[in-house]
């Protein structure tokens, strides 16, 4: 018997043998979906929760605050439900409905900011973003409250290098050969590339950005709007990231993910999010490069639950 807390992690890796079927090269897709809140970011907001209470920065019963896009603030709900402590979810009105519907039936208070002048629905850039920051801080003072600070918190990609890397390269049978991921805070992308580095450092492993925005990789941002929420939000400087290997980076089209993830559904019955059709995507142009017929591992980020009312799904 456990807590729900103690159910995340340790979910599937599966291989993709339908959608690469004739390919030379073999794509294993780790079902962060299969965690309790749906997607990878409770690794993170488990570990974020237990090492501030360990550090003493989080006292017992105090409001824990976080930005997010719905993954972290799902997360830290659960971790935050679990342990005692209210929470309260500060998000774009860009975010996709459903991230605050399921924070709100956790427990969660959620705090909407609207908007950047000239912003999208279903379009978070680095504009909106900085509203929620800012909010963000103000609910942290206001409260007296403990900032889990995703984007700066170490407790971040220490989960990732922990959990997820160890994970991904024993389920693989120690057989995978590449890794790319689709950057948000960075977090995923700095812990299991750490920790497969350790184990082969040929693993070549790949930042994943939207086209128009792949900043991280030197380019000028030509357009910060793109519907894969959760990441990609044209900022220069994640601090997770620095001094961790780079072998190359990959853009990707809003349309080449949505296509990708409608076709990962239909084809292998993995329903899932805009980011995780991004890590796919990009997974298959590797092989169109100096990785054909790499083993390649990718993260599935979240549940297509999460987009319901997105143009993900709700023209389908």
């Amino acid at each position: 018997m456990v807590n729900v807390a103690e159910a995340i992690g340790n979910t599937p890796l599966v291989a993709l043998d339908r959608l690469t079927a004739g390919m030379d090269g073999r794509i294993l897709a780790k079902l962060e979906c299969f965690n309790p809140g749906y997607s990878k970011k409770d690794r993170a907001a488990l570990r974020t929760v237990e090492d501030a209470r360990a550090n003493g920065s989080l006292a017992p019963g105090q409001v824990v605050v976080e930005l997010t896009s719905g993954n972290m603030g799902t997360g830290l709900a659960i971790a935050a439900l679990a342990f005692g402590h209210p929470f309260v979810a500060v998000m774009s009105r860009g975010n996709s409905a459903e991230r605050a519907t399921m924070m709100r039936a956790l427990g969660a208070e959620v705090v909407l900011v609207d908007q950047a002048e000239g912003g999208i629905a279903g379009q978070v850039s680095k504009a909106d973003l900085e509203l929620v920051e800012e909010r963000a801080c103000r609910e942290t003072l206001n409260r007296n409250a403990f900032m889990a600070d995703q984007f700066n918190n170490s407790s971040n990609w220490r989960a990732h290098f922990d959990t997820t890397g160890p994970e991904i390269w024993e389920q693989s049978e120690r057989a995978i050969t590449a890794f790319c991921d689709f950057v948000g805070s960075g977090g995923t992308y700095a812990g299991v590339t750490r920790y497969l580095k350790q184990q082969r450092p040929d693993i070549a492993c790949y930042l994943v950005e939207p086209e128009g925005a792949a900043v991280l990789s030197g380019e000028r941002l030509r357009d910060p709007n793109h519907p894969i929420q959760g990441g990609g939000y044209s900022r220069r400087n994640l601090r997770f990231l620095d001094n961790v290997p780079v072998d190359g980076y990959l853009t990707v089209t809003g349309e080449e993910a949505r296509d990708t993830a409608r076709h990962l559904a239909a084809v292998e019955g993995i329903f899932a999010g805009y980011s995780t059709g991004a890590n796919c995507a990009a997974a298959l142009k590797l092989w169109d490069g100096p990785l054909k017929g790499a083993s390649i591992a990718i993260i599935v980020c979240d549940s297509g639950l999460k987009y319901l009312s997105t143009d993900l799904w709700s023209d389908i």
